[in-house]
């Protein structure tokens, strides 16, 4: 005899608490989704998992966008749909998995969010304070002044960096290596930080027993230099993606940018063209005089 939905759903719930040790939270999610489908199943009078189909599946994604949700909810449910269903099919409780080949609703890609450059300005001139003014104006030059990733600045070493050249050694993804050249802001800011530190040091910004620092200590000072000045929402990511948008905004090559960011493929760093097209066009819009009439573009 197939097993009721209502049972399987908790026999799965039990199985993710205390066989896969997931937290109460996260279970609390996964209930939430199934008992949304499983309600869904019984208002098509579906009442065992042996009668559910790869149709019901699809039926009930369409009626939650249909209903008002987020693409990226339906996602999550349909994630939450596929580990049961997968669960199902492992413990023989059902003959195929029913959601195994299904696809999620294509969730639009957001742009990249690139600050004001005169907020940069503030951020990194005004944002670092106290002790840790000069270690901290040093992380922000870096991030937005060289682009790099959080977890490339964390790991980075002074024998990467090259303050008379002026360029560092990064290594990416993958462990790709890239040169990127450095700043005159981004010199300044790294003398005056190795000069307060000791000349054993092994990493530019070291943690704890000599380690290098930890990423979430990089996206605290980040956010804490944003917080000292009124800046919200600003991100070490939110720094890379100024970065680009800056180069793109003032005539970099989107070759040299795609190097530069360690970007594999050119289709990840054309994200930032469409974000300088729209800055540009309302550009034009306020200043050709052509463009405007009466303060309406026309």
């Amino acid at each position: 005899m197939s097993m009721k939905i209502e049972e399987a759903v908790d026999l799965y719930l039990d199985w993710l608490k205390y066989g896969r040790g997931k937290s109460e939270n996260t279970t609390v999610n996964y209930a939430v989704d199934l008992c949304q489908f499983s309600d869904y199943l019984a208002s098509q009078g579906v009442e065992d998992v042996e009668s559910i189909s790869s149709g019901h599946v699809r039926a009930f994604l369409r009626d939650v966008v249909g209903f008002g949700y987020a693409r990226t909810s339906a996602a999550r449910k349909l994630s939450a749909i596929k580990g049961w269903t997968a669960f199902l099919k492992e413990r023989g409780l059902v003959a195929s998995d029913v959601a195994a080949r299904l696809k999620g609703p294509r969730i639009p890609k957001r742009l990249p969010r690139a600050l004001p450059y005169d907020d940069v300005v503030k951020l990194i001139e005004e944002g670092p304070r106290g002790d840790n003014a000069s270690r901290d104006r040093a992380v922000l030059e870096l991030l937005y002044g060289c682009g790099l990733r959080i977890a490339e600045a964390a790991v980075l070493r002074w024998d990467q960096v090259d303050l008379e050249e002026r360029w560092i050694r990064v290594v990416g993804k993958g462990d790709k290596e890239r040169i990127v050249p450095l700043g005159r802001y981004a010199v300044n800011a790294l003398r005056e930080w190795r000069a307060q530190r000791s000349s054993s040091d092994v990493y530019v910004f070291p943690g704890e027993k000599g380690g290098p620092i930890t990423v979430r200590t990089l996206r605290r000072i980040v956010v804490r230099c944003a917080r000292n000045v009124g800046l919200s929402g600003v991100t070490p990511h939110a720094l890379r993606h100024s970065f680009a948008t800056h180069m793109l905004e003032r005539g970099a090559n989107l070759r040299v940018l795609q190097e530069l960011l360690g970007h594999e493929s050119l289709l990840t760093t054309q994200r930032y063209l469409k974000v300088t097209a729209e800055q540009l066009k309302q550009s034009y819009i306020k200043a050709h005089p052509r463009a405007v009439f009466g303060g309406k573009d026309v």
